[in-house]
């Protein structure tokens, strides 16, 4: 692998994709290796591997208007290198379309696919000449055949987001599930205060903004080479605007003893802990030792204290922890994680709509098997980073179904004036990224044991 090529970085990190890999892990991996990669370089290969994963449905389209046989007979790395020209070819104009080609091509012949660089030039040559006469679906028209075809959503997918939203908003939604995810970090207040920081990024050279609801959050708008100013230090951890938001609906108080159930890779864990003044008594469960881990390494970094960690499978009850012992309770979930496309969009390929009925079932199982951990009168935090009905509004309704002895509660009445159009009607967070200024799809829902 030529470490210093982007096209070929993007190449090997889609191959790893393919055979199962997540594409931030292997994405960080694949630039870790090549340390001396020019920034622009480093740049152009992220832009590739998620272009391509999360646009994957329209680039097909546009190859099958002039690929002579179906995409999916077409053998996998000569169709994954197909993709890559022609994402640049349509989506990147700093790239001309010429090169384009000419790096597909030689990049076949550097992966020992020269039998197939007359096919490849072929087709990227038809569809440059071609492009302007794709006929893409109308929106209005055709807004099924639009979600799949040029927003890339898979059809099951677009048929339920079109059944539960409606066209108009599950156009925006899609549409927005295609751009890049703001760069938001939340500021670790156990080390300093936002605008204390926002002055720091500042003076070193970056353009930030002070985010809209969640008060400890920053959004970097544009990014300098090298680690951000104070990462050795603890300042900030990166988290998405609306995953800072959880840890306050939790509400954490000095002196409280807290679980957080399901809490890989930790974000929420040391905001809880921060929101505490390092003064509560956290305990973190996740089911897989090495991302318990890091819930442990990032508590050493941002300087929480207070925090015990422990690996645990939450479909077994925790018979290990005493009844009626945790003030409050978190459970962000596993979920579809369908509010997060932008971040993890080799998801929208991999998800089918079977997964929802079981990882629904499994929330249950979850929530069950931690709710006789709340003492009466504690609180118990169900979020979720999805919006499917079944995963959100159907666990909550089965959950209270089956446990008398909580309440809902509606988060209206305690958040700020400044978050009321975060909710739904019945007091649930709903967040969405074209309606929220960006921030990621998430669901929370909060109960308390009677006294």
């Amino acid at each position: 692998m030529k470490l210093l090529d982007p096209r070929h970085i993007a190449y090997e990190v889609l191959r790893r994709v393919d055979e199962g890999a997540y594409s931030d892990l292997a994405l960080d991996a694949a630039l870790r290796a090549a340390p001396g990669i020019d920034p622009r370089d480093r740049g152009l290969a992220t832009e590739l591997v998620y272009g391509v994963l999360r646009r994957r449905g329209s680039l097909d389209f546009a190859l099958g208007r002039f690929c002579s046989q179906p995409l999916e007979k077409v053998e996998a790395g000569v169709r994954t290198l197909l993709r890559l020209g022609t994402y640049q070819i349509l989506h990147l104009d700093r790239v001309p379309a010429p090169a384009a080609v000419h790096e597909t091509v030689e990049l076949a012949r550097t992966l020992g696919l020269e039998r197939a660089t007359g096919f490849i030039n072929g087709i990227l040559r038809a569809l440059i000449r071609g492009a302007a006469a794709i006929p893409w679906p109308d929106p209005q028209k055709a807004t099924l055949a639009h979600l799949e075809q040029v927003l890339s959503l898979p059809p099951w997918l677009a048929r339920r987001w079109r059944r539960e939203l409606g066209d108009e908003e599950a156009l925006a939604l899609a549409a927005a599930m295609l751009e890049p995810a703001p760069f938001t970090l939340r500021v670790n207040t156990l080390r300093l205060e936002r605008d204390a920081y926002l002055e720091e990024l500042r003076k070193a050279g970056y353009e930030v903004q002070a985010t809209r609801y969640a008060p400890e959050g920053v959004r970097v708008t544009a990014r300098l080479p090298g680690a951000l100013p104070g990462t050795g230090e603890g300042f900030c951890q990166v988290q998405d605007e609306a995953s800072m938001l959880i840890a306050r609906l939790l509400d954490p108080q000095p002196g409280e003893r807290i679980l957080d159930a399901c809490a890989a890779p930790g974000g929420k864990t040391t905001h809880i802990a921060a929101l505490s003044g390092n003064a509560a008594a956290i305990l973190a469960l996740d089911l897989h030792p090495k991302r318990v881990r890091l819930i442990g390494e990032g508590a050493y970094r941002l300087g929480c204290e207070g925090i015990e960690t422990s690996d645990w499978d939450l479909t077994r009850p925790p018979g290990f922890l005493d009844a009626e012992s945790f003030d409050r309770v978190l459970v962000d979930a596993p979920c579809s994680g369908l509010g997060v496309l932008r971040r993890n969009p080799e998801t929208r390929w991999r998800r089918i709509e079977a997964d929802i009925g079981r990882l629904a079932l499994l929330q249950g199982t979850i929530l069950g098997n931690v709710a006789p951990l709340v003492r009466p009168g504690g609180t118990l935090l169900y979020s979720l980073c999805t919006l499917t009905p079944e995963e959100t509004d159907g666990v909550v309704d089965a959950f209270l179904a089956g446990h008398p002895d909580f309440v809902r509660e509606d988060l209206r009445l305690s958040a700020p004036a400044g978050w009321q159009e975060l909710f739904d009607d019945r007091g649930a967070l709903s967040t969405f990224p074209h309606r929220h200024g960006g921030m990621d799809a998430f669901f929370a829902v909060r109960f308390r044991r009677r006294g």
